[in-house]
């Protein structure tokens, strides 16, 4: 594609998600990909403000997935990630914050297994966790399954690459927390801190208990979907800056 063309494509595909026009947007990127090929795609998703990337995606998830979901770089999905949850109205985080986590899951679990492509889907995994928004998502994810993400932190530990993800329930979490740990050990352990910020050491989190009953009292700090949820609300940036800069690593070499 000519660098005339990238400045109309991306100007007309803002414009049209701006004003709500998303099934228009799609065809912008169809016939985008059409004339010039899905790399013309990829331009035009790393050239568009990431806000407007995260508005459009956001009408999409693993049942209805966008052109977007299997052509974004993994930058700019990591930088729309940010942006995200400014899209979910404060009486949901409020009132149903396990359906708003739903909606998160299909979107990250879309865009991260919508192809074959593992070195894509590591590089994908690997931006998201390089990010404090990035992080905290994956937690709200795990929010949803501790006792799962329990046990797949002991596996870790004990098995490293070896890893099965065979855990005492089916969850559909697990494979996308695997995913993350082997993508980014550093990101795996973040996500991890923020779910349990008691725990500073996924060794020492291996070891805990986690009560099947719903009504008993954690025996350790735990994050709920609608902390990590108004969390990641307030890492939404401004239109003006950039996110933040990660945090400094706290690996714990875990495949190594």
């Amino acid at each position: 594609m000519s660098d005339k063309n990238l400045p109309a494509i991306s100007k007309q595909v803002t414009e049209l998600v701006l004003a709500g026009s998303l099934s228009h947007a799609e065809q912008a990127f169809a016939d985008a990909a059409d004339q010039f090929g899905d790399y013309a795609v990829a331009e035009v998703l790393g050239s568009i403000p990431p806000q407007v990337t995260a508005l459009h995606m956001a009408g999409f998830d693993g049942a209805k997935m966008s052109l977007a979901t299997l052509l974004v770089p993994p930058k700019a999905w990591a930088d729309s990630l940010a942006f995200f949850a400014a899209t979910f109205p404060d009486d949901l985080i409020e009132d149903d914050p396990e359906r708003l986590a739903e909606q998160l899951f299909a979107h990250i679990h879309g865009v991260v297994f919508s192809t074959e492509d593992e070195e894509r889907r590591h590089a994908l995994l690997q931006e998201a966790s390089a990010t404090d928004h990035g992080c905290t998502a994956f937690a709200v994810l795990f929010s949803m399954a501790p006792k799962e993400i329990l046990e797949v932190a002991g596996e870790i530990i004990s098995k490293g690459p070896y890893v099965s993800g065979l855990t005492s329930a089916d969850n559909d979490i697990v494979p996308l927390a695997i995913a993350l740990a082997q993508a980014s050990e550093d990101g795996w352990d973040r996500s991890l801190f923020e779910l349990f910020p008691d725990f500073r050491h996924s060794a020492d989190l291996a070891d805990a208990e986690f009560s099947d009953d719903p009504d008993d009292e954690p025996k350790f700090l735990q994050r709920s979907t609608k902390e990590l949820l108004y969390r990641l609300r307030k890492q939404v940036p401004s239109t003006r800056g950039a996110a933040r800069a990660g945090r400094r690593s706290m690996g714990t070499g875990i495949f190594s």
